[in-house]
């Protein structure tokens, strides 16, 4: 009998892939055996769709399918594959941004399905000496800044697309999230003053977020949605992207950084502290300050389905990124003694499953 979240994915999986597999045999795509992007801690972060990995079987060419027969999920998809159509259109970034090639985007059977190229790459983003990052990562986000929602031949498919984000939709979605960790987390005093902070100054800086708004963002912009190869830069994960305030996929890409690579984080925020003006830092520092409340309510929302080590390993995360939002609030990065100690009890928390996926993803 199904008795736990972990069990009901892994049963829903089990099934789906017994489903999916025959007909995509039929479209002339063979699975691996292995497929990471399924498994480890996979169950408590998103939604009944399953990410394969695959090949073309007359050529053997690598592929990435997503697929899904879930009503929500499978609108993702259609959106994802969607928003690939449009940022085409706008010749999105000048082409300093590429998107892997479309092999098929169908509908079989009630299942939702898009098909890309796998993207080699000769070493993984976190491998490479910390001045390719620098470099690869300020070319990236200045690629974003330079589609502007405001330009007018942009304007209405932008809108009708993407959506555009102002201060109030910021304000907006930091108050659920807010409102919903103390919630579930009543007792923790500390977290609940810093929220309090947060709050007054995300209130105060308004004008500020609206200042640097209507840009290209992909509010995922992490390694794993990306690859690199040669000069150019892939993007894996068009599902993300949305325009608004032009530091929101800076704020994740450093608040990731303060955990996979602080000397990274350091040199972007002197990038910006140094060339950029006072209200662009200041900018950043309000997105930091709204994503990391919404990663820890993230993780809040996880402890009610995690089992075993990995409720207590959410909690460690839960007490990592509280220190870490009191730091932005500080504006100081995080010590990084507290992100040594965390690692070493995630290290010891995680199964070998996830460790393997850790490994393929980063």
């Amino acid at each position: 009998m199904v008795n736990s979240y972990k069990e009901n994915w892994q049963a829903y999986r089990d099934e789906e892939l017994n489903k999916v597999t025959p007909i995509l045999i039929e479209l002339g795509f063979i699975l691996n055996e292995e497929q990471i992007h399924i498994g480890g801690e996979r169950y408590l972060s998103g939604g009944r769709k399953l990410v394969l990995l695959a090949h073309r079987e007359f050529d053997n060419k690598k592929v990435i399918i997503k697929i899904s027969s879930d009503e929500l999920m499978s609108a993702e998809i259609k959106k994802e594959w969607q928003s690939r159509q449009i940022l085409k259109k706008i010749n999105f970034a000048y082409h300093i941004f590429f998107s892997p090639a479309e092999i098929l985007f169908t509908v079989r059977e009630d299942y939702t399905i898009l098909i890309t190229e796998f993207i080699e790459q000769e070493s993984t983003f976190l491998a490479r000496p910390l001045e390719d990052q620098f470099f690869i990562s300020l070319k990236a986000f200045e690629a974003q800044e330079a589609v502007h929602a405001t330009t007018y031949e942009h304007a209405n498919t932008i809108e009708k697309s993407f959506g555009i984000w102002d201060s109030h939709a910021y304000l907006e979605d930091f108050k659920k999230y807010s409102e919903n960790i103390k919630n579930n987390l009543g007792d923790k005093k500390d977290l609940n003053n810093l929220l309090d902070q947060s709050a007054r100054f995300i209130e105060k800086n308004l004008g500020i977020i609206d200042l640097y708004s209507n840009f290209l963002t992909h509010w995922d912009f992490v390694p794993h949605n990306f690859r690199v190869t040669g000069h150019d830069m892939y993007l894996l994960d068009h599902s993300s992207i949305r325009f608004g305030n032009k530091y929101e996929g800076w704020a994740r890409f450093l608040n990731f950084m303060t955990l996979y690579n602080q000397d990274l984080e350091k040199v972007l925020l002197e990038y910006i502290k140094n060339n950029r003006d006072p209200k662009e830092f200041l900018s950043l520092r309000l997105m930091r300050v709204f994503r990391l409340t919404e990663l820890i309510w993230h993780y809040v929302k996880t402890l009610k389905h995690a089992e075993g080590n990995l409720e207590i390993l959410n909690k460690k995360r839960i007490d990592l990124w509280t220190n870490a939002l009191a730091s932005i609030l500080q504006n100081e990065q995080l010590d990084k003694s507290i992100v040594n100690d965390y690692k070493i009890a995630r290290d010891s928390l995680r199964d070998d499953e996830e460790k393997q996926r850790q490994l393929n993803l980063h």
